[in-house]
């Protein structure tokens, strides 16, 4: 029901946009969720959007450099991503939940999720 796209390998500094995109259903009826997985680390919530009001959540480490939007005429949920450094590699999942219970970046509050996208941020 959720596909990512748009990773790769960027330059420290530079930037990328990730799209996740919905089949079937609507995001707006979600709320939508971006996390990451580093090699031998947990998975972490980097952003998230609600589905009311479109209200936005940052992880601390990404605040002021990452940006999180929606689409509903393209049915997409995108995650701008500017000044990356090295520690933003990882493979990054979008995820679904049509209600949080505790905080909104903990992955157990989210039920469907894509397959993932690779990032790194290497020179």
């Amino acid at each position: 029901q959720f596909v990512e796209s748009g990773g790769g390998l960027v330059q420290p500094g530079g930037s990328l946009r990730l799209s996740c995109a919905a089949s079937g259903v609507s995001v707006d009826y979600y709320v939508i969720g971006w996390f990451r997985q580093a090699p031998g680390k947990e998975r972490e919530g980097v952003s998230c959007i609600w589905r009311s009001d479109g209200s936005t959540v940052y992880a601390d480490s990404v605040k002021g450099r990452f940006t999180i939007s929606r689409d509903n005429a393209k049915n997409t949920v995108y995650l701008q991503m500017n000044s990356l450094k090295p520690e933003d590699t990882g493979v990054y999942y979008c995820a679904a939940t049509r209600a949080v219970t505790s905080f909104p970046l903990l992955k157990y509050e989210y039920d469907d999720w894509g397959q993932g996208t690779q990032v790194t941020v290497s020179s």
